[in-house]
């Protein structure tokens, strides 16, 4: 049985966060659609330089696009034993495109949809004080998870950066997207009686914890 984990939530939730301990607790892949469309266009694949051909123009990745960026990733060996999806679905047109793709892959589903539940007004005070690592992506909060050196990352030495869309006015349009498109699929996903939800608005350890028993760890 593959356990496939979708990990759901707004902007600066934390899951990233969470995703990378889940990922080494239980040795299973993370899918990122962000990073699979970026690794297909810098290896300038055939889908890569499709998707290059939309975002050149300002337009966004078509679903046939990346519904076959992620079918090609869930076909690879690592992911036979289970994988954590983030960023994907994220509209409930997306959530029948993943059926699709798992019932063509022929894969018997252990599924659970992982909900980050924080106030809007929280997450806009994270994303606004959310720095990264240019390098090797590290996240850090200069007010609640700062780095030891002051403006530096604690692994790499280098100058850590500001997202350009980390400001409040952004934030909260990134808020009201994610509300209009993906937040029904928390009730396709409750429907389907796999959704579990989480309290993200507590230390890391303590969300930890709870996604821990989720997973049955």
């Amino acid at each position: 049985m593959t356990k496939a984990f979708i990990f759901l939530g707004p902007p600066g939730c934390g899951k990233g966060t969470q995703t990378d301990i889940l990922s080494k607790e239980l040795n299973l892949p993370h899918v990122d659609t962000g990073s699979l469309l970026r690794k297909n266009i810098s290896e300038k694949t055939e889908i890569g330089k499709i998707a290059q051909g939309y975002i050149d123009k300002g337009q966004l990745v078509p679903l046939e696009v990346v519904s076959t960026v992620i079918k090609n990733r869930l076909m690879e060996d690592d992911c036979k034993n289970g994988y954590i999806l983030d960023g994907f679905p994220r509209s409930l047109e997306q959530a029948g495109a993943l059926d699709k793709i798992i019932e063509e892959l022929n894969q018997k589903i252990e599924m659970t949809a992982v909900y980050f539940d924080i106030p809007t007004e929280v997450l806009v005070e994270r994303l606004v004080n959310r720095r990264s690592c240019p390098k090797c992506g590290k996240i850090y909060n200069i007010k609640t998870s700062a780095p030891k050196v002051e403006n530096k990352c604690d692994d790499c030495k280098v100058d850590l950066i500001q997202r350009k869309d980390d400001t409040k006015e952004t934030a909260l349009l990134r808020f009201e997207t994610y509300e209009k498109e993906t937040h029904p699929l928390l009730d396709f996903y409750t429907k389907r009686g796999v959704l579990k939800t989480i309290n993200a608005n507590q230390p890391v350890k303590d969300v930890w914890a709870e996604l821990a028993k989720i997973a049955g760890i």
